[in-house]
Parts: C-alpha cells; sequence; structure tokens
C-alpha cells in the first residue's frame, strides 16, 4: 500500500472503514458521544448502519446478523453497555458464527457522560476477549483482528475505546488483511443457543476452555508489543496511555497491551523481571496493576488522585515522578446553556415558576438544571425520570406530590422511557403524574440523529413512524397533550396547570423541532412529501 493511500481519520472513522473493509453486513447502535460518529461513517461509506431503540436491541439485531453467519457490529458508548449487558453476557454462552464486535467507547473524564465508569470490566465479568486501541491506526487494525478472533473462536469481542481515541486524528494505513466472509446460512444449533439451564451449563464450560485457549494465544498476539528502552524504568500501557508515556518518558522501555482480556501474564512477568522498576500506566480504574499484582509481580500503579479524568502526558510525568501534590486548577470554561430560542426554554421557565420538582434526563433538556432556571432535581439515566418522579410521587406528602413531574426528551423516551410509562399506567399514584415528554424531532444532544419517532432511518430515508400521543392514547391515558411551546403563547402553561391540578396521568407533549435542524427537515419533507407537516400539534 502505497502513502497515497493513507487516510487522516478519527478512531470512530478507522473502525468503520474496517468494518466495510471486513465486509460487516450490519451494525446497529445508539447514538452517544463519544461513539456516534462510528456508524454514521460506516453509513457514508455504503455499509448498512442503522439506529436503534437502545443498546440492547442493537446487541440483539448484531447477535441474530452473527447468529445467520453474518459480520456484525455494535456500537454504544459506555454507559449503553450497562443497557445490553443482559444479552452480552448470555451471548458469551451462545458463542456466534459470524464475527461480532462490540464497542464500548468510554469517556474518562466525563466530556459527556453521566459518570466515568470504566468498561474494562465488563470484559472480565462477561469471560470476553478485549482489544483496546491507542490510536486510529490501531483501531482499524484492531477491528479487523477483533473479527477473525470472533471468528476463530465463535464468540463476540469487546473492542474498548476512549474520547481521546475516538475523536483524534491520526494516519492510517488501511490494509484489510481478512478473508472475505461467507455467505450468511443459518445452520440450526438449539443446544448451543437456546440457553435454558440443562443448556446453559455445558456452555459455560465451552466458554471457559475458550478463554484458556485465547489466552494462551495472546502470549505471543502481535498486539502485545515491548518498545526496548532503558532498563532503569519499564511501563505497562494499554490504549491512549501508552501514547501519553512515550512522549512523558521517551527512554523507558514499554510493554503495550492491545488485547487487555484476557492478559498475557507470561509476557508481562517476564518485561516485570526485565526492569529495576515497572509503572502501570492507565486511566480509570486500577484495572491492569490489580490484575498484575495478583500473579504476585511487583509493579506501581498510580496515587488514587489520578483515578479521576482523563490522563495527559504532564499528569503521567506527574505519576512516573510519584508526585501527589495538588494538581494546577484548570481554568474555568464557559458553561454550557439552552440555545437562544429553544422551546425547552419555556418549558423550564413554567416549571421553575411553579416550584415543580422535576425529575430528569439525558439529554439537551438536562441544561435546565443550570441558570437561570434551575428546574432539575435528578438526573441519573436515560429514562429514570419515569421511574424517580413516581416513586417521588408515592412517597411525598400530598402538597409536595402534586408539584413532580417527570421530563424526558422524544429520543430518549423510546430508548427506555415506554417501559417507564407503562409503570405509570400500572401503578398510578394516588394523585396521578404528569409527563412530559420534549420532542424536538431528534436526538440533539450528540449531533441530531434520527430515532423510531421521527420517522426516519439514520440515512433520513422515510421509514414507519412511533406516534408517541398515539402510544400513551393506547395505554389508556385519558388526557394527553400535544402543545408548542411558544413565546408570547400561554398555551404550554395552561396545559400545564390543568395537568398538575387535574390529580390524574396525564402526558403533554411539547413538540417543536430543534432550531438547528429545521432547513434539514424541510429538505426530508420534500423527499417524502406524503409526511409534510406531520410534526405539527
Amino acid at each position: 500500500m502505497s502513502d497515497a493511500d493513507r487516510k487522516l481519520l478519527s478512531g470512530d472513522e478507522a473502525v468503520a472503514l474496517a468494518a466495510r473493509h471486513a465486509g460487516v453486513a450490519l451494525g446497529a447502535g445508539y447514538p452517544g458521544t463519544p461513539s456516534t460518529e462510528i456508524l454514521e461513517a460506516f453509513a457514508k461509506l455504503g455499509g448498512c448502519g442503522q439506529w436503534s431503540p437502545n443498546e440492547k436491541v442493537a446487541l440483539e439485531v448484531a447477535l441474530g446478523v452473527a447468529f445467520g453467519g453474518g459480520r456484525a457490529m455494535a456500537t454504544m458508548k459506555h454507559v449503553g453497555l450497562n443497557v445490553a449487558a443482559d444479552p452480552l453476557f448470555t451471548a458469551a454462552y451462545t458463542g456466534v458464527v459470524g464475527g461480532l464486535v462490540v464497542v464500548s467507547a468510554d469517556d474518562p473524564g466525563m466530556a459527556s457522560s453521566q459518570n466515568e465508569q470504566d468498561n474494562r470490566r465488563y470484559a472480565v465479568a462477561a469471560a470476553l476477549p478485549m482489544f483496546e486501541p491507542s490510536d486510529s491506526q490501531e483501531a482499524y487494525d484492531f477491528m479487523l483482528a477483533a473479527l477473525e478472533l470472533s471468528e476463530r473462536w465463535r464468540l463476540p469481542v469487546l473492542l474498548r475505546m476512549t474520547t481521546r481515541v475516538c475523536h483524534s486524528y491520526t494516519l492510517v494505513n488501511p490494509q484489510p488483511r481478512i478473508a472475505p466472509p461467507a455467505p450468511p446460512r443459518f445452520q440450526r444449533d438449539i443446544r448451543g443457543r437456546v440457553m435454558i439451564p440443562a443448556n446453559a451449563r455445558p456452555a459455560h464450560r465451552r466458554l471457559r476452555q475458550k478463554l484458556a485457549e485465547i489466552d494462551a494465544w495472546n502470549e505471543t498476539s502481535p498486539w502485545n508489543a515491548v518498545t526496548p528502552g532503558s532498563a532503569a524504568l519499564g511501563i505497562i500501557a494499554s490504549g491512549i496511555s501508552f501514547m501519553h508515556a512515550r512522549e512523558a518518558a521517551p527512554e523507558a522501555s514499554v510493554l503495550k497491551l492491545g488485547v487487555t482480556h484476557p492478559l498475557p501474564m507470561r509476557k508481562i512477568a517476564a518485561f516485570v523481571k526485565g526492569v529495576e522498576r515497572c509503572v502501570v500506566v492507565e486511566e480509570g480504574d486500577p484495572y491492569l496493576v490489580e490484575a498484575i499484582r495478583a500473579e504476585g509481580l511487583a509493579v506501581e500503579g498510580k496515587d488514587p488522585m489520578y483515578r479521576f479524568g482523563e490522563l495527559n502526558v504532564e499528569r503521567v510525568r506527574r505519576i512516573l515522578n510519584r508526585d501527589v501534590s495538588a494538581e494546577p486548577a484548570k481554568p474555568p470554561g464557559r458553561p454550557p446553556q439552552l440555545c437562544d430560542g429553544c422551546q425547552y426554554r419555556q418549558v423550564f421557565e413554567a416549571l421553575r415558576k411553579r416550584d415543580c420538582i422535576v425529575a430528569g434526563d439525558i439529554g439537551c433538556y438536562t441544561l435546565g438544571v443550570l441558570q437561570p432556571f434551575e428546574a432539575m432535581d435528578s438526573c441519573v439515566c436515560m429514562g429514570a425520570s419515569l421511574g424517580v418522579g413516581l416513586g417521588l410521587r408515592h412517597v411525598l406528602p400530598p402538597d409536595q406530590a402534586r408539584r413532580v413531574v417527570s421530563v424526558i426528551g422524544d429520543s430518549t423516551f423510546v430508548h427506555s422511557g415506554i417501559s417507564g410509562l407503562v409503570e405509570m399506567v400500572y401503578n398510578p399514584p394516588p394523585d396521578g403524574h404528569v409527563l412530559i415528554i420534549l420532542d424536538n424531532a431528534t436526538t440533539a444532544m450528540t449531533g441530531h440523529q434520527e430515532h423510531p419517532a421521527t420517522g426516519r432511518r439514520l440515512n433520513h430515508e422515510p421509514t414507519g413512524k412511533l406516534v408517541l400521543e398515539d402510544l400513551a392514547r393506547c395505554l389508556g391515558i385519558r388526557r394527553v397533550h400535544v402543545v408548542e411551546p411558544r413565546v408570547g403563547s400561554s398555551e404550554f402553561e395552561d396545559v400545564l396547570d390543568e395537568c398538575l391540578n387535574s390529580r390524574e396521568l396525564a402526558v403533554i407533549i411539547a413538540r417543536r423541532p430543534c432550531l438547528l435542524i429545521v432547513k434539514q427537515l424541510k429538505q426530508y419533507e420534500a423527499r417524502d412529501p406524503g409526511r409534510k407537516g406531520d410534526r405539527a400539534p
């Protein structure tokens, strides 16, 4: 491959390109920074990419593709793997026929997330192999390698990315060294795929045997490599931490781990014994250092103060120097805020004026917690606004309970709010409840992606549409209102007062397209005239 074939790609784009070169039949996911661009890039390259209602469904669809012998990938941010964990753990038992790669894009430092969980723990818990790229070239190479490993041992494989790798651009020399996929074909395997206890028990034993074989393979895997240097200092690192370590201590010997579960302990032990001092440099949890110390190897880890946030070259230097003095304070940034003219402003102003107790959710509207509104009292995870709001209604004294409101966006409602709505109907609080669905016709926070209630697929082509008000009414909710919040109009506030005072179950759909996509919506409507105006209240 000549230099002319090299490409400057982000890690997300590199994964997408590798998936396309490998003949991945389908990529499914739910948009979430920093993973969103993988499927978008995959679709632009001509691949079949689709947004699913949530990550659980995405993984199940990808698993079905792999059961049929096709190559598949499921993409999600780190908290999305929590949603997909149920099928993930059992998929390790069932195995696959076609290659299946599950991309988990972690977010150390919480650039756009509600927690800082380290999904390397999932590889251990689910007993699945895991790759960790450190730049775009490795993101490309490891995607191909993960597919090969998946098909060799018939297991799903985790590809654990981080924000810095996902969004940083480095040169990629694309060399699709992978055999073309076999034509998809279903072969019945009831004992292997129907996980009743009688079948699951031997499946668990098969899984552990496969993992032992992968462990042996990983001892000589080309993806774990030593960069020779001084014997005075050895560094063990993976992912972006390897890049930081190389710059922070160019003189050191470095063992870069590309496959971080199962760990190549014999290779690690040989490296540790060959240096005078060995330091494990890793972001997030002390995953590597704990595993290595459990084998009786004397390695240093980072001080607990460095467990929080992303690492960088300066922080790695401090770790290597055992510097635990206070870190310099970061300069304050400009706080985020709702866009000028955003319809959510009218909603949160109305909630603030009424001193409502607001159970919030994940999305642009989470910014309602900030000044000047300060009109959100909880935000836990996708879809939690329904359950939290209902719980508050059940337990608070009547004068407070009647002021509790759940607020959720349209995409988040489809993702995991529907089951909460069912709970609202099944276990209604004594004085009812009010749910406000902020419908702006897009998944705005992650870059304006489609979802089932927009009636458009990932590529914005028309498809079946979930009508939110019809869903609420079919569940038996009598008070369902569709309103358009506007400056100078009291309609939304009037409806809100009516619902709060009704002491009944009520759903208010505050519908108005995000101002940033109005132009695009007109273009989509021009392609599909039958849908024109279907978002009016």
